[in-house]
């Protein structure tokens, strides 16, 4: 898809949940805000998707800049058209993988969310690698209720084993 300029692209940008994979190829040398002043923009708004940067203007210190800043490559004019649809289908890929992520992050992030006091308070013991004696214990419950908790916790973080929930957590937390 294509704008006339970076205006309007913004007031066509979807909320971050609703982006699909994709790539964004900017000129440097736009209508308004300049591709290099998009990029900046976009960074501050966690925009997730790759960004390329075309210039036929460009020079080292403009690239380093670009780079810097997050651009996924930097493609100064002329340039062979596969060189261009190549890194475009490389950074939809790699767009892939990560709204993949996020989405997986976000969907944990609910998940947890689910969890009761009780059973987030359980959660913390457990993933501090505490035996449900001990947890029972410091929490004042039996250790039948926090074995029933802990059951729970499997089951509303859909985790097959300990390790799996540990892992799901750190990566949603982290």
């Amino acid at each position: 898809q294509t704008y006339a300029d970076a205006a309007s692209f913004l007031a066509a940008l979807p909320p971050p949940e609703q982006l699909r994979p994709g790539a964004l190829v900017l000129d440097v040398r736009m209508p308004g805000m300049s591709g290099l002043e998009l990029q900046r923009l976009l960074a501050e708004r966690q925009f997730p998707l790759p960004i390329l940067i075309v210039t036929g203007h460009g020079d080292v210190p403009m690239a380093v800049q670009a780079l810097k800043a997050g651009a996924y490559d930097f493609i100064e004019k002329p340039f062979k058209e596969q060189y261009l649809l190549d890194m475009v289908g490389a950074a939809i890929r790699v767009s892939q993988e990560a709204l993949a992520r996020q989405s997986r992050q976000r969907s944990v992030g609910e998940r947890l969310a689910r969890l009761g006091r009780r059973e987030r308070e359980v959660l913390d013991g457990i993933l501090a690698g505490k035996l449900n004696k001990v947890i029972a214990y410091e929490l004042e419950l039996s250790v039948k209720t926090v074995e029933a908790y802990r059951a729970s916790i499997m089951l509303k973080m859909e985790a097959g084993s300990l390790a799996e929930l540990a892992t799901m957590v750190a990566k949603a937390q982290g």
